[in-house]
């Protein structure tokens, strides 16, 4: 990326103004210069998601969430050596710094690579009925619909090949069929599908128990009913770096109360809040494994990602979570599935 100007932000600048700068420059990452472009630090996705998940104000000065320290090249070093660093120090952008300390350039690794061949494996819960979306789903499966130009499930499959994941397992259970006659054995997309029938309704978790085999790799899961243009590399990244053995992907959720709440001591009042706005961290649907996980998930049941959670923690093991801040749509109501059509093309297509 030769105009690192488009990522740059002053140290003054707010949280929330670079936010923007980084959705908007797509590389996950701003750089925080001085007037007279020297480098004061980068600011990274995560370093923003912590920042959400600590309740911080996104009205302070990014100086207090930045890297005051990142690794740093110089212009003239070869691409290969550029890649071996960003590899050896598991990041994925680094800032080009002269001799004087001022940024000339950034590098950016996905730009000096081909998408790195993932073993992940990646399991889609593409077995549900699709009830609230009937009459649409009387004669197609839910992952099947068509949004934009193309089912559901596809544009999910293309979003994980376009980070390098290329095995896949499919969980079906109604209109299977159908499913499996449209993607087949993944090879029209270059990628291994396999599909895991479940005989009856297991839930969101459940079908992980009839996977043939477990995998020696971390997995994810994720719904077959949901879009997003979550960058799944940088999850696993944010999985390993918390040393978790299972993550949960979030979304920030607002619920406003329509009436003043009072603030009381015993009968004394205290205070009055007129139609305060609350907000919850709510399950995005999306999920990151270790192998070890399913050993907590019981054998052709019924089970819930929520249960396998809850059952983690119980049992002392690290869980963490990780904010989805990237377009994220559920499609299980006909609201939802004609606001995402509606929402396709400037996503998904640009």
């Amino acid at each position: 990326m030769n105009n690192w100007r488009e990522i740059a932000v002053r140290p003054d600048e707010s949280i929330r103004e670079t936010l923007e700068v980084i959705d908007e420059g797509a590389v996950q990452i701003a750089i925080v210069a001085d007037g007279h472009d020297h480098l004061q630090g980068i600011v990274t996705d995560g370093d923003i998601r912590r920042g959400i998940l600590k309740d911080l104000d996104l009205g302070a000065p990014v100086a207090s969430v930045m890297n005051e320290d990142p690794i740093t090249a110089r212009p003239q070093e070869d691409r290969q050596s550029l890649i071996d660093t960003m590899r050896a120090r598991r990041i994925h952008q680094i800032p080009l710094v002269d001799n004087e300390g001022r940024v000339v350039g950034i590098e950016v690794l996905d730009d000096l690579l081909e998408p790195e061949a993932r073993p992940n494996p990646v399991v889609l819960m593409a077995g549900g009925l699709g009830t609230r979306l009937r009459p649409l789903t009387d004669d197609c499966p839910k992952p099947l619909l068509e949004v934009g130009d193309k089912p559901i499930l596809e544009t999910i499959l293309e979003g994980f090949i376009a980070h390098g994941f290329h095995r896949f397992y499919l969980s079906v259970n109604y209109k299977a069929g159908m499913i499996e006659d449209y993607f087949r054995d993944g090879s029209n997309w270059g990628v291994d599908i396999s599909y895991v029938h479940e005989e009856k309704r297991l839930g969101t978790a459940g079908p992980l128990s009839l996977l043939p085999e477990r995998p020696d790799e971390t997995m994810i899961v994720m719904n077959g009913d949901l879009l997003t243009k979550l960058n799944f590399t940088h999850l696993l990244d944010f999985h390993r770096e918390h040393g978790a053995v299972a993550t949960m992907c979030v979304r920030e959720h607002e619920t406003q109360v329509p009436y003043g709440v009072i603030e009381t001591d015993d009968q004394s009042m205290e205070g009055i809040e007129e139609k305060p706005t609350e907000r919850y961290f709510v399950n995005a649907g999306i999920y990151v494994l270790e192998p070890e996980t399913l050993g907590y998930v019981p054998e052709n049941e019924f089970f819930d990602m929520p249960d396998l959670f809850k059952r983690l923690i119980d049992e002392g093991k690290e869980a963490t979570v990780f904010p989805v801040r990237e377009y994220w749509q559920d499609v299980g109501r006909k609201e939802d599935f004609h606001r995402v059509n509606g929402e396709y093309e400037e996503v998904f297509d640009t």
